[in-house]
């Protein structure tokens, strides 16, 4: 559900960068002032798992669509709202400017639509209601798949409203609406048995986790070590080797634009701030696309590779590149978000 510019104008890009900023430094006084110092670490590694895991798209059957974990329902319920739309940030910013997944003008609706709802909305609203204070398996997948759909719904309608609103693609809401909305309650019932797959994990080793973040308390002197080794053990795992296996099939989103318009992306402006933009991203991401940038060129070009098999061994490899190296760059800058929040709190103190 990663927008690109070309769906967006520059004022509806801007107002969401507005927004997204003006929800980060809420979030950011926030987390100073109620994050435990011991569950920085957490920060860093849950960003880098979901980096990892959201390079892993899963086919939908029957509809020649694919879609990804969206995470930021997990990262509600491992680290608290606040700290989780700082993590799920951090998650984007790296993607949009290294990567080149999602445009750096829709950055602000991307942080916005995935982190948004389900952090502020799907998680205080829909899970707790539902899961309770010590929820069984069968009530803690009903919560997080409840909850899951939710927060992706009302993402998905915001992407449907945004690129309406900024009034440049040939995107008619009605049609629009009606593919985006179907697809990604799909897309959400497979991340709502994610998430309560591994809140169930966590529930099993280290249930004062997911208390602590509950009602903001401390951990204490609770060991984190093998938790944290699991998770940065599960991003390197799914990173480096699972997402070789990752569907081709279109995410949701193109899936939907592909329907309305016979296209899986529209073409964007190649002048003004969309020319600018692109240009900066295109300095900014050295692994493009999760590839090379001599591959991404090749492909962009209609330029073959010699053989099949040394097609798919670059791919492959660049994949494992773009796992390990965006994974190691989220859990740095989800780290020292963590890290210089709490610092500046006991410099105030």
């Amino acid at each position: 559900m990663h927008m690109a510019d070309a769906l967006l104008s520059p004022a509806v890009g801007a107002s969401m960068w507005g927004a997204a900023a003006g929800t980060i430094a809420y979030s950011s006084m926030k987390v100073k002032k109620e994050l435990d110092e011991r569950r920085i670490p957490l920060m860093g590694v849950l960003g880098a798992f979901i980096f990892a895991a959201q390079m892993i798209n899963f086919t939908i059957p029957a509809t020649g669509s694919s879609g990804h974990l969206g995470g930021g329902l997990l990262l509600a319920i491992l680290l608290g709202p606040h700290a989780a739309f700082l993590t799920i940030a951090s998650v984007l910013v790296v993607q949009s400017l290294f990567f080149a997944d999602g445009g750096i003008l829709a950055l602000g609706c991307n942080i916005f639509n995935l982190g948004f709802f389900p952090a502020f909305i799907a998680y205080p609203f829909i899970y707790r209601a539902i899961a309770g204070g010590q929820p069984g398996r069968a009530r803690l997948t009903a919560a997080a798949v409840i909850a899951a759909v939710v927060g992706l719904q009302l993402g998905a309608f915001s992407v449907v409203l945004e690129t309406v609103a900024s009034g440049i693609s040939s995107l008619p809401f009605s049609a629009f609406v009606a593919l985006m909305q179907p697809i990604h309650l799909a897309i959400g019932i497979v991340e709502g048995l994610v998430t309560a797959s591994v809140v169930a994990f966590v529930s099993a080793v280290r249930p004062e986790i997911i208390r602590a973040s509950t009602d903001s308390s401390s951990l204490g002197n609770l060991p984190l070590r093998n938790v944290f080794l699991s998770f940065l053990a599960a991003t390197l795992f799914t990173g480096g080797l699972v997402s070789w296996f990752a569907s081709e099939n279109p995410d949701g989103l193109e899936w939907a634009i592909a329907k309305v318009t016979g296209a899986e992306e529209v073409a964007g402006a190649e002048d003004g701030v969309h020319g600018m933009l692109a240009g900066l991203q295109e300095k900014l991401a050295f692994l493009p696309d999760y590839s090379f940038k001599q591959d991404a060129a090749a492909v962009e070009d209609g330029v073959a590779y010699a053989g099949e098999a040394k097609a798919d061994e670059n791919a492959r490899f660049a994949t494992s590149v773009s796992g390990g190296v965006g994974a190691l760059l989220t859990l740095a800058l989800a780290f020292g978000i963590g890290f210089v929040l709490k610092r500046q709190l006991a410099r105030e103190k």
